[in-house]
């Protein structure tokens, strides 16, 4: 599959997605939208690739939000057409990790793609926020709801309602993002986290990922249920005998994902 506004690259295990529109900030239109979910697609099938990493070419953006002109045109209705809002759902479903390495302003809908991945690292310079109410409108894929769960209502709230724009060192203060790095450091940096994550079971991985995501809303309960549900899974996995074995032969061990 050819690609106009992104490009892959893949280094090992790595899948990596970078957005390539430098020249209007890597602004997610509705056509970037949909490669980026078509090559999640094609990384989900893909066995040898066990973590996505999604960036944006340059030293200036992440990724910008929706374009304003387009914005314009908008209608009730369109709010409830497939849009960026189910796009962030695959991508925070996704049975791969997500990693999303900030290399610059991620605002608005560039927001809400960070926040839909599973770790956010953000370079030294990188700034972040949802300038959505400037507008006159909400942050409307995913952002009123995903920075809430991640950074806590009274913060969420205080972002959104004034606009305001934090730094990567306040964003790492607040837990929206995990590690800050310079620029020339920030791939590297997310290489190495995926690394981390490769060595664990892919089948642990995914598990994980579930029982974190489906449990967060859930009373306690419900929640832990999903999450023994999970390790009954994964007691009768394959990766589970070859990594208690490998850990008692005191040797590096190799999972195969089943």
């Amino acid at each position: 599959m050819e690609f106009q506004n992104i490009l892959l690259e893949k280094e090992g295990e790595i899948g990596v997605v970078k957005i390539n529109r430098p020249e209007v900030r890597n602004a997610l239109d509705p056509y970037t939208v949909e490669e980026i979910i078509n090559a999640v697609k094609i990384y989900e099938q893909d066995e040898k690739v066990g973590v996505i990493v999604f960036t944006g070419a340059g030293d200036k953006s992440f990724a910008a939000g929706a374009d304003i002109r387009r914005l314009q045109e908008k209608k009730k209705l369109d709010a409830f057409l497939p849009g960026m809002s189910d796009a962030y759902r695959v991508i925070e479903n996704c049975n791969k990790a997500t990693i999303a390495a900030i290399n610059g302003f991620a605002l608005g809908g560039g927001c809400e793609l960070a926040m839909a991945c599973d770790i956010r690292i953000a370079a030294e310079h990188a700034k972040i926020g949802l300038p959505e109410l400037n507008l006159s409108i909400i942050p409307g894929a995913g952002g009123t709801q995903r920075l809430a769960r991640i950074i806590g209502k009274g913060r969420a709230l205080d972002l959104i309602l004034t606009g305001e724009m934090v730094t990567a060192d306040q964003a790492a203060t607040y837990g929206l993002v995990s590690q800050v790095v310079p620029l020339e450091q920030l791939l590297q940096a997310a290489k190495n986290k995926a690394d981390k994550i490769l060595a664990k079971g892919p089948l642990a991985v995914r598990m994980a990922k579930l029982a974190v995501n489906k449990g967060f809303d859930l009373d306690m309960d419900t929640a832990l249920m999903i999450e023994k549900m999970a390790q009954a899974i994964l007691l009768e996995s394959e990766d589970k005998l070859e990594g208690t074995q490998a850990f008692l032969e005191k040797r590096k061990a190799v999972f195969k994902g089943r």
